[in-house]
């Protein structure tokens, strides 16, 4: 198991939010599947749920367990996660500008992306009641 995935799964872990290995396992995997999702988000629109991708036929299905959850949520905590999990490994800690830096280097950034992971920080950071984030983000 490489660093990145270590620190990428143990944030999300955080979160409550699965993180299989075989779709975010290397920054190169994490970054594409997070690609794949805001294209589905960009198609579906930012209320569409995870389950409501996985039924439109992405390849999601290790994602079931959360099925009601707000896909634009995910992939906020998906970006998040990534941003750490390359802050850890470069030994230099993650704000919400490195978070927002990473999505527009990778062509991860979408108009509401600042406005979910201000509203959601412990995505990419500590924060109170984080735990609760997925409840909150489910529909």
């Amino acid at each position: 198991m490489s660093d990145f995935y270590r620190y990428f799964k143990e944030n999300m872990e955080g979160l409550g939010l699965p993180a299989p290995e075989s779709l975010y396992g290397t920054l190169q995997a994490a970054v594409a599947n997070a690609a794949v999702l805001l294209g589905q988000l960009d198609k579906f629109g930012r209320k569409v749920t995870v389950r409501e991708l996985i039924v439109a036929g992405t390849r999601l299905e290790k994602l079931a367990v959360i099925g009601a959850l707000s896909a634009a949520f995910y992939v906020g905590a998906v970006i998040g996660s990534i941003a750490v999990a390359t802050g850890r490994v470069l030994g230099n800690g993650t704000s919400l500008a490195d978070v927002l830096l990473l999505a527009q280097q990778n062509h991860l950034n979408r108009p509401w992306l600042p406005a979910t992971l201000q509203r959601w920080p412990g995505t990419y950071k500590e924060a109170p009641g984080r735990q609760m984030y997925r409840l909150a983000a489910a529909r």
